[in-house]
């Protein structure tokens, strides 16, 4: 039986809305992914954006991974951003996959419409995930530019699969009150910042107070 969510760093009383959701490791949080929330929130019309920092992503190493407390704390400076909540809602479902992850939040919150953020280098991975296609059938899905993957993305398994589903960018602003299946590609300016990156600069990361690689 599932546990009861302390749902924290998300407001307790928000019964309606329109949230988009940015999953990942997070490891460590960076300008580029406040910078697709923003833009998120401006193109598709969203209430919020919530963070859902992974206690540990199924398709990653825990090597050099840092604690989920250590990540968490990080998104919030990087976030700084009244709209958009960095939350650890999966550690509190209990939930390994996206998938699941979705179902426990629509339960949670049925008045809520999500829609689930991604760039389009993760939709070229997607179809590693599991159950993808269901996750493709619950929740409308925007996916926003990234540099060099646009072509791989839309000649891929996901986008072929989907294909009569796309809406186009004029409906952006729509996407949350579709119903599912439901996408669109959305161009932003680039923003080449990446984790990979950053953990080759910092010598200081993961945080060796933070607990080491695990979280």
């Amino acid at each position: 039986m599932q546990r009861p969510a302390r749902l924290s760093g998300v407001v307790g009383h928000r019964a309606t809305g329109r949230i988009g959701l940015l999953g990942g490791s997070f490891n460590p949080a960076h300008r580029g992914h406040r910078h697709v929330s923003l833009e998120a929130l401006r193109r598709l019309r969203l209430d919020e954006v919530w963070w859902l920092v992974s206690p540990q992503n199924p398709l990653k190493a825990a090597d050099g991974m840092a604690s989920l407390s250590a990540r968490m704390q990080r998104a919030g400076r990087v976030a700084a951003h009244p709209r958009i909540r960095v939350t650890d809602l999966e550690r509190h479902f209990g939930t390994r996959y996206t998938v699941d992850t979705v179902l426990a939040l629509r339960r949670r919150f049925p008045g809520i419409d999500f829609v689930w953020l991604m760039g389009a280098d993760i939709m070229i991975q997607m179809p590693r995930w599991s159950r993808w296609p269901q996750l493709f059938r619950m929740v409308p899905v925007a996916v926003f530019a990234r540099p060099t993957y646009f072509s791989r993305a839309m000649a891929g398994k996901v986008a072929h699969r989907f294909r009569q589903d796309r809406v186009p960018l004029s409906g952006a602003g729509d996407l949350a009150g579709r119903v599912p299946p439901a996408w669109t590609f959305i161009p932003i300016p680039h923003d080449n910042t990446s984790a990979t990156d950053i953990r080759a600069r910092l010598s200081c990361w993961p945080p060796a107070t933070a607990g080491g690689s695990r979280s």
